[in-house]
């Protein structure tokens, strides 16, 4: 399918002007520029802080972060298979360069939903990410506007979404919605995510509960029950009013055993908690924080019946995430989603499940080349990108290798990553004879045998 149509749908706003590309967009010939700095740093002596392939970038962060931490993010459910499920699906396309194209010059912008992008990589929501470094979002954030790339706010952040949104200025951010069991509070989430200026609200499909994660069950951790990861909750004015509900009922008496490890729950919970730390520890809140966020946070009775009333509550786009089934995907946009993620949340949630990658082609067969498709799971290098686009993706989120690169340098580590992703996938275009992301087609790839 050589197709370009859906490269631009869903992208004009009501003027049909795309908002101008951001600050801190990467200049066209990234990919050299990005070679020219590497290399010329190493005329001095100076090697890149965060390396630039992604086996050595996964070794490094591993060594650089707690065992809670990497198991909670570098896992997955079950025996793994779908993670490496997703892997082995790129291995089975190869890229079919083409010669003397004489593309000089890249442009790697796209349209997406009313707002032109940098390029066709943008930031995954990932949820908890303090485990790898203290202000992820904020940093992560504040990484994504250095350069010029759209983010994902997770739901399961460890920074406010109006704190990381003032960091971005007018770069492009979305907001990532776990559809609560409290109907109240995901309006106040979504009134938020309009008053920070989100581009877009992503709706997360398939976590309506938590899969099978074995690193994590072995461990006994949760990044929530310490409170990491709910910033968002306790932040939001719904929140605090079921708190406080909470509170107001009388105790009921519980068989708890004090241990030590009890004691630095404790302590996690009141560090965590907004505030300041003696006071917290005084108080009933940070531990009724954290219960009622496990009480509430998403519901496992998710229908398309909920989905359906998005219309009426907010008039953002509407991003459905975790779809995997053609038939899904049907569904979702006679809904009325403006766009879709084909993701199996980086093979987190259902073991064996289907690679990110085969659904995705699956899917752009079934709905044709119009509707707006991104691929999240499996994504790690530039040239995953460019096979990604060449399938039908309009777009890519990158996941875990910025949170990696957050794990080795902070913010500078999540820029290098970003940059050296984009590096390669510009740099790949201009080895297959590609000009611009609508010429990322499907005859640029082949099934690998």
């Amino acid at each position: 399918m050589t197709d370009t149509a859906h490269r631009s749908a869903g992208s004009a706003d009501p003027t049909g002007v795309p908002a101008a590309v951001p600050a801190g967009t990467p200049p066209t010939g990234t990919g050299l520029s990005r070679l020219q700095h590497i290399y010329r740093e190493g005329m001095l002596g100076r090697r890149p802080a965060v390396p630039t392939d992604f086996a050595e970038l996964e070794r490094r962060a591993r060594r650089a972060s707690s065992r809670i931490a990497w198991a909670y993010v570098a896992g997955g459910a079950g025996e793994g298979r779908t993670m490496r499920r997703n892997r082995a699906a790129f291995d089975r396309w190869a890229i079919v360069p083409r010669m003397a194209a004489g593309a000089v010059e890249r442009d790697l912008s796209v349209d997406l939903l009313g707002t032109r992008h940098a390029s066709p990589v943008l930031l995954a929501p990932v949820g908890a990410g303090a485990l790898m470094g203290r202000d992820s979002d904020l940093s992560i954030a504040r990484a994504a506007a250095a350069t010029g790339t759209g983010y994902v706010f997770s739901n399961q952040g460890c920074n406010t979404m109006e704190d990381c949104a003032a960091a971005m200025g007018d770069t492009p951010r979305w907001v990532q919605l776990y559809w609560s069991k409290d109907e109240g509070l995901v309006d106040s989430l979504i009134q938020r995510a309009e008053s920070i200026g989100a581009g877009a609200l992503v709706v997360t499909l398939d976590t309506t509960v938590l899969g099978w994660r074995p690193q994590d069950l072995n461990l006994g951790f949760l990044p929530f029950t310490r409170g990491v990861g709910i910033a968002q909750y306790t932040s939001d004015p719904r929140f605090a009013a079921i708190v406080a509900e909470r509170v107001a009922r009388p105790a009921t008496k519980q068989d708890v055993r004090i241990t030590l490890s009890a004691v630095r729950t404790l302590l996690a919970m009141t560090r965590n908690h907004p505030g300041r730390f003696w006071r917290n520890l005084r108080s009933p809140l940070p531990r009724a924080s954290v219960e009622t966020f496990l009480d509430v946070y998403s519901n496992p009775g998710l229908s398309w019946q909920h989905l359906a009333t998005l219309r009426e509550r907010t008039r953002l786009p509407v991003v459905l995430k975790g779809i995997l089934h053609p038939d899904d995907a049907r569904r979702a946009f006679d809904l009325g989603a403006d766009a879709i993620v084909v993701s199996n949340h980086g093979g987190r949630q259902v073991d064996n499940a289907i690679a990110s990658l085969d659904a995705l082609v699956a899917i752009r067969d079934a709905i044709g080349p119009e509707p707006t498709v991104l691929l999240d799971s499996g994504i790690r290098t530039g040239a995953d990108v460019f096979v990604a686009l060449a399938l039908g993706a309009d777009a890519v989120l990158l996941g875990r290798p910025h949170l990696y690169g957050l794990a080795l340098a902070g913010q500078r580590g999540v820029e290098d990553v970003i940059r050296n992703v984009v590096a390669e996938l510009d740099l790949t275009m201009a080895l297959s004879g590609a000009r611009d992301v609508p010429a990322v087609t499907r005859d640029l790839v082949s099934a690998a045998g």
